[in-house]
């Protein structure tokens, strides 16, 4: 008793000694201990996109690594958002969503709400949930819903949320100048839109022309450096694109924004290894499959099988495939979406939403990982979504 109130002291002693005031604002003695003992109560194979663990119990860890390890390496953990509502909190605590620590100290949140194809009213939705439930990462497209992001803010605020948007492609034939100042109008307008001065992340989309990618990259990389964004990614880049956008980049990519589920394969058809080694990561979408949900995975006997034996559906074991591979990943809020539609209506949205953001609070085991690299079908072309500068790019149906 006595050395579990001393054991308790200390952490608050040294998590405020230790960790900057601005992350203790607003967050009580209790708030504190809470958090921490959440961590604790994780699964043990449960890690962050760099390797901390949390043990199941304070038992089994060294108490100097608790005190003094744990409660400062973890602070960025410790003091995520609290969830206000506990309606919406999952069932077994406060959701973490581990953070990639990218150029210029920007903290990116490896789980996103993917927004495509809802309404803006849905988007704004969409959004409130995701908040709620921890999701702060918030992945949109310029249109509707940007428009939804918009309305959210207006009536709730920017705090906490991680803004990432997308450059529209430039219709073949453009010449780089011209693609270059549309892009440059784009991001004008996107932030008079948002009402911001800035947003988290800029993503641009792949040409088949590479001068094209060349010209929009410049004026990406001066919204960077004028800080109209604090990082940049791309979309759908095969390596030849990819090849392209570095040779002129004096800013490279912070990551490649793709297609990745069970049946690709881990390395995305060699895609993975060829961007990681040159330094950018994979932020994944189309866990369960795109441009709709992929009926072979979600009625997969091998997913059904895992699923049953952690009380997980099987999109939730195909998505935690892809986050426990050390991939981001952005998803839609429930799997009823098509071809650049989507739907955010409770309660399915609100239940679909909470469980993503839980995705984090369990494991597959080394044995299911194993089980679910090896699987073949469904195979698809991880840069799926590219332009016919990239090889078997999807073709829009007539």
């Amino acid at each position: 008793m006595y050395s579990t109130f001393f054991l308790s002291l200390t952490i608050l002693v040294t998590v405020k000694c230790f960790i900057p005031s601005r992350f203790l604002q607003g967050r009580s003695n209790e708030m504190i201990m809470h958090r921490f003992h959440s961590l604790l109560q994780m699964n043990k194979d449960t890690r962050t996109s760099n390797g901390f663990e949390f043990p199941n119990t304070a038992k089994e860890m060294d108490r100097r690594s608790v005190i003094f390890g744990s409660a400062v390496a973890s602070s960025s953990l410790l003091f995520a958002p609290i969830i206000s509502s506990p309606a919406m909190a999952s069932p077994k605590g406060t959701n973490i969503i581990p953070e990639w620590t990218l150029d210029g100290g920007v903290q990116f949140p490896t789980l996103a709400l993917n927004t495509v194809g809802l309404s803006a009213d849905e988007t704004e939705e969409a959004v409130r949930l995701a908040k709620l439930s921890g999701i702060t990462h918030i992945d949109f497209h310029p249109g509707k819903e940007r428009d939804g992001v918009a309305q959210f803010m207006k009536k709730e605020g920017r705090e906490g949320l991680f803004l990432n948007t997308k450059i529209r492609k430039a219709k073949p034939g453009t010449s780089p100048s011209d693609a270059a100042e549309l892009a440059r109008l784009q991001i004008e307008e996107d932030l008079k839109v948002l009402g911001v001065e800035s947003v988290d992340m800029l993503m641009l989309r792949d040409s088949p022309d590479c001068e094209v990618i060349q010209a929009q990259w410049a004026v990406l990389e001066n919204a960077l450096a004028s800080g109209k964004t604090k990082s940049l990614g791309v979309i759908n880049f095969c390596e030849s694109a990819m090849s392209c956008v570095l040779q002129s980049a004096k800013v490279k990519p912070a990551l490649n924004y793709y297609m990745l589920h069970v049946g690709i394969g881990k390395d995305a058809h060699g895609l993975r290894t060829f961007c990681e080694s040159r330094g950018v990561r994979t932020f994944a979408y189309g866990a369960v499959g795109e441009p709709g949900p992929s009926e072979e995975l979600l009625t997969s006997p091998l997913l059904k099988k895992i699923g049953a034996s952690h009380k997980k559906s099987p999109e939730e074991v195909a998505l935690r495939w892809v986050t426990q591979g050390g991939a981001a990943v952005s998803v839609r809020p429930t799997t009823n979406f098509g071809l650049g539609t989507s739907v955010c209506k409770s309660p399915k949205c609100e239940e679909g939403i909470r469980a993503r953001a839980s995705s984090f609070q369990w494991s597959l085991t080394k044995g299911e990982m194993k089980a679910l690299d090896s699987v073949t079908s469904p195979d698809d072309n991880p840069t799926l979504f590219s332009s016919s500068g990239c090889p078997n790019s999807f073709v829009m149906p007539k």
